[in-house]
């Protein structure tokens, strides 16, 4: 789904990589994490983006170390490890899914927010906007090239803006007004809960037959990339939260920073920020539901899954793949609540980047300290998410639980009661396009 004539330079893979990260992030889960931890917000963006940067430090040793990129999947399969990708690129699937549910959720809220026609209307528009952009999609216009580039730098700039609006009013007790007494402990669980907000970096390495001199623009544009959102989220949760309170925060959960553009410039505000939510969560949309596409037709090609979902239309695209993942996305966004899909997403993620951490420590792809302290913090951050679902979303984590036992045990048996591609045509099929 990509050309090779189509290389991204720096500047175009790290714009990639940062707008896969705030392309949703930190619009749709700010509320969560203050919620969550109060004055310590600011804190769990740190605590979250060491682990992102330690992940996208596995990630790009171990695309630079096998020369190619795909992710967890082509990784844990080139040591063998086939039985583990498959039941991992399930999960993996799984967190795009839900992903994209946030992202269609939070589009929906803050064009509701602005247009205040009843409750039902925010989920009527997420549903409305996975639609559009399956049909986007569905005629290969997921790439969005100079246009991505120009969008990420028009939403760092609206909020580096929001974030010194607040900044400039400096009133720490606005950081916990109107919430309970929260420790440390507390950033960690915020930290763990909100992961998602930094998963889009690892999406540029499905791309890496298309980037420029990749072994080393791939490392410097994707830890760089991570480092500026963990700055940028920093700041937006201290200056959000100390322009209109915590209790603001938390009150307006889906739609935080609308308010916050209100406060800051009246109805201006809340219309430059509306827009910027609706490009990002929109842009975040397509770029997730078309990478998740690409992946779903490398997975079918590996045998991973059955071989139905690798038709392709009469644009080249993977149409089923595409209605099948914004379906469930549209579903969700329907029916579910932010927090919980985002901690459900967050899970699929720390899994997945545990896994990765640990097989670049294992490869030596990478110093051993760096990878290392990946894989154990992403694995013990797991742990600690799972324990908060199951006091705060028990069936969020039951739903989860199932997808996991249905990936390792019912996987194997589904895949051979249906056609799938075999491995040896992935294979061939790759050694056709080189």
């Amino acid at each position: 789904m990509g050309s090779a004539k189509n290389t991204l330079g720096f500047n175009g893979t790290w714009s990639m990589a940062v707008g896969g990260m705030i392309g949703g992030g930190i619009f749709s889960t700010l509320g969560v994490v203050v919620a969550i931890a109060g004055p310590w917000a600011w804190l769990s963006f740190l605590v979250a983006g060491l682990i992102a940067l330690a992940a996208g430090y596995s990630y790009a040793g171990l695309a630079v170390h096998y020369q190619e990129g795909g992710g967890a999947f082509t990784f844990l399969n080139r040591v063998g490890a086939h039985h583990l990708a498959g039941s991992l690129v399930w999960v993996l699937t799984a967190g795009y899914v839900l992903t994209n549910a946030v992202y269609a959720f939070t589009f929906g809220q803050y064009l509701g927010h602005v247009v205040d026609l009843g409750a039902w209307f925010p989920r009527a528009v997420s549903v409305a906007v996975m639609l559009a952009f399956i049909g986007l999609n569905l005629r290969s216009v997921g790439e969005a090239g100079g246009v991505e580039i120009f969008l990420v730098w028009a939403k760092l700039l609206v909020l580096a803006g929001l974030a010194a609006w607040g900044l400039a009013q400096w009133d720490p007790p606005m950081l916990s007004r109107g919430l309970p007494d929260a420790g440390l402990t507390a950033a960690i669980f915020g930290a763990v809960s909100v992961f998602m907000a930094y998963e889009g970096f690892q999406l540029i390495s499905y791309d890496y037959e298309a980037i420029d001199s990749v072994e080393r623009t791939l490392p410097r544009a994707m830890l760089s990339a991570i480092a500026v959102v963990i700055v940028v989220y920093i700041l937006v949760a201290v200056g959000t939260t100390m322009l209109i309170g915590a209790d603001q925060v938390v009150r307006h959960e889906e739609v935080a920073l609308a308010y916050a553009g209100r406060e800051a410039l009246g109805l201006a505000g809340l219309v430059i920020v509306t827009i910027a939510a609706a490009f990002s969560t929109g842009s975040a949309i397509n770029a997730t539901l078309f990478a998740t596409a690409r992946l779903t037709h490398r997975v079918t090609r590996g045998g991973q899954f059955p071989a139905f979902l690798d038709h392709r239309n009469s644009f080249d695209v993977p149409d089923r793949a595409v209605i099948a993942l914004g379906t469930a996305a549209a579903i969700l966004a329907a029916i579910g609540n932010l927090t919980a899909l985002v901690e459900a997403a967050s899970l699929a993620f720390l899994i997945t980047f545990a896994v990765v951490c640990a097989l670049a420590f294992q490869k030596s792809a990478g110093h051993r300290a760096i990878t290392g302290f990946g894989a154990v913090s992403a694995a013990v951050a797991a742990v600690a998410l799972m324990k908060e679902l199951l006091e705060t979303s028990p069936i969020a984590l039951l739903m989860l639980a199932l997808l996991a036992l249905v990936a390792v045990f019912v996987r194997p048996w589904i895949l051979k009661h249906v056609e799938t591609r075999s491995p040896d045509e992935e294979n061939s099929s790759a050694g056709n396009r080189d």
